[in-house]
């Protein structure tokens, strides 16, 4: 792994046997459109604990979309193995749950009927999927908006009931690929203290990709630093400020400027590639 100077330090790996998600040797190359092979990944290896807040964070093209496909069962790695509890993920799984950028709501349904019929697809019975549903959407404060249509919904709104529909499943991986990206900021505070919120009473492995240091560094029980592409690790920062937490957290301000200078060097690259290309 290579490391920048700084103040970044790297956190030690988990006791063997103790990841609930490995990557190993991971590399990813693919055609583009032009029939040119692109690296988009290249050599990552990190485990996440159970539990484990982890924020996947780099400049734009360094492969964390990828990363998460690959943890989700939606993509292959070319090279090495991305393992769940020790086992090769070969495909999707009710063990994993994935929130997009895009709510991905269905419009004819009601948002508790989202939420059911995803119950649905994991084989939760019948009878109890109502009441499920209505527990978890009342964990994001959406209850009476249970019987509302996703386009009565603001951004927000969508979102949290895309993460009640998540929650409900109750899967012990949670992926998500920065789904308050589109969001204003007001509204993505908002979410970032709701998201804490639940996750602290939840505590699923989580992993969350964003291009937002701030937000990494709120949400965070350790942050991944991706390199320009092709992306491999470069550094890792635990957080180790007290949950919960708020963003006006001096020690999280601290986190936020170390992390943005390396990740500003980072997109340099990219942008230097660019006008050498």
């Amino acid at each position: 792994m290579r490391l920048a100077t700084g103040r970044l330090t790297v956190v030690p790996e988990p006791e063997a046997g103790s990841a609930k998600l490995s990557l190993r040797g991971v590399g990813k190359s693919f055609r583009n459109a032009r029939g040119d092979l692109v690296r988009a990944v290249e050599d990552v290896s990190f485990d996440i604990a159970p539990g484990e807040f982890v924020c996947l964070i780099g400049p734009s093209g360094c492969g964390k979309t990828t990363l998460l496909n690959m943890m989700a069962g939606l993509d292959a790695p070319t090279e090495g193995e991305v393992l769940l509890d020790g086992r090769p993920v070969k495909e999707p799984g009710p063990d994993r749950a994935v929130l997009f950028q895009d709510p991905a709501l269905f419009p004819w349904m009601s948002v508790r009927r989202n939420v059911e019929f995803a119950l649905k697809l994991v084989g939760v019975p019948k009878d109890e999927r109502g009441d499920r549903a209505m527990f978890w959407l009342q964990k994001v404060h959406l209850r009476r908006f249970a019987d509302a249509q996703p386009h009565e919904l603001s951004g927000g709104m969508r979102q949290r009931a895309a993460l009640a529909r998540a929650l409900a499943c109750e899967p012990e991986v949670l992926l998500a690929d920065e789904p308050f990206a589109a969001l204003d900021a007001q509204t993505r505070e908002i979410l970032q203290q709701e998201l804490q919120r639940v996750w602290t009473e939840t505590r699923n492995t989580f992993v969350f990709v964003t291009h937002n240091v701030r937000e990494a560094a709120f949400l965070a029980d350790r942050v991944l630093l991706m390199s320009a592409p092709p992306g491999t690790m470069l550094v890792e920062e635990r957080i180790s400020a007290r949950r919960p937490r708020e963003f006006e957290d001096v020690l999280l301000s601290k986190v936020v400027v170390d992390i943005h200078d390396h990740l500003i060097k980072e997109v340099n690259k990219v942008v230097e590639g660019e006008v050498d290309a």
